[in-house]
């Protein structure tokens, strides 16, 4: 039987839809039943109502050892799906209790339970830094640079599964940049399509990479099928500015395009509004000083490792973010 954390997530929900595609037994945790249904609509998305109740659920937080534990039983293969993104500083006890914690659980349980494969879901964020040229999974994490709090969490998720591998267990690791997926557009990478279509006004020309969440459960599958072990790899299909990726939802949704740039100095006013507002009325971090100099930056990504290993094709962002919308329509 195959265990998926985060069942009801971007990765997690789409993983589910493919692996009961494919006949396999499944296990998913939640940590509250009414998010269920968002994993119970993206099937409907796909009319395949029918499979949903294939999936044996089970309630279980990956920081409640307890719960875990009655989750591994019977189980052969992990996904490691559950995380918690936010790029909030406020966030930072939490990141590091669910992303790192969280992990360190989970591979515990593995190792007690025999488990015969991991796959864990990272993040192009975990990357270290390069000099020249693209971003690879080579990239040496350096501590002295500037990260995100997310990114650091990240970081140390991967850590506790490669100690894992260490003692014995066979993981693979997948990185993936920006992920764009069927879903409900108010949280994630979705909530990029819900501002556009209430008429977003500004855009950056900071770059980064993206990725279809079919091509990433897809690669997840092949690599744990595969005799592929103690490897990462980067899951970008083509590394595209925010502006790009704005204009081709507003086109898709046949809305104006975003006219109004967003200079560096602008988003540096912004995130010092949004600190004085958190700081001073409490209210929610919208615009940290991270991410205001990120939408800026110019980030690429090489996907050679993953191309070469599994000869796999990406699909293109303009056909990801078309699906998408028509699927939404």
């Amino acid at each position: 039987m195959i265990l998926v954390t985060g069942g009801t997530g971007l990765v997690g929900a789409h993983l589910l839809l493919h692996l009961v595609e494919n006949g396999d037994s499944i296990r998913a945790t939640y940590r509250q039943a009414n998010t269920i249904e968002k994993t119970k609509s993206l099937f409907q998305l796909h009319q395949k109502d029918h499979l949903f109740s294939k999936i044996d659920w089970i309630e279980a937080d990956i920081t409640d050892v307890p719960s875990l534990e009655i989750a591994f039983q019977n189980i052969d293969y992990v996904y490691h799906c559950a995380g918690f993104i936010s790029f909030d500083p406020d966030d930072e006890e939490k990141l590091r209790k669910i992303n790192i914690e969280g992990t360190a659980n989970i591979v515990n349980f593995c190792l007690a339970y025999q488990i015969k494969k991991l796959c864990h879901v990272s993040s192009i964020a975990a990357f270290g830094n390069v000099t020249s040229g693209k971003i690879h999974e080579e990239a040496e994490w350096n501590p002295e640079v500037f990260h995100s709090d997310y990114a650091i969490s990240k970081y140390g998720a991967e850590m506790e599964v490669w100690r894992a591998q260490q003692e014995g267990l066979q993981v693979v690791m997948v990185n993936p940049g920006v992920i764009l997926g069927s879903t409900i557009w108010i949280e994630g990478s979705g909530a990029i399509f819900t501002k556009v279509k209430n008429r977003l006004k500004f855009y950056t020309l900071g770059e980064t990479g993206y990725v279809g969440v079919k091509d990433v459960v897809s690669i997840m599958i092949q690599l744990m099928k595969s005799d592929i072990a103690g490897e990462r790899f980067c899951l970008v299909s083509e590394n595209l500015s925010y502006q790009k990726i704005i204009n081709t939802i507003a086109q898709n949704l046949n809305i104006p395009k975003p006219n109004i740039y967003a200079k560096p100095w602008m988003t540096a006013i912004l995130w010092k509004i949004d600190w004085f507002a958190n700081t001073f009325f409490r209210t929610k971090r919208k615009l940290s000083k991270h991410a205001a100099t990120t939408i800026h930056t110019l980030d690429k990504y090489d996907n050679h490792k993953i191309k070469n290993a599994l000869n796999f094709e990406f699909q293109s962002i303009d056909s990801v973010i078309e699906e998408i919308i028509s699927r939404q329509k």
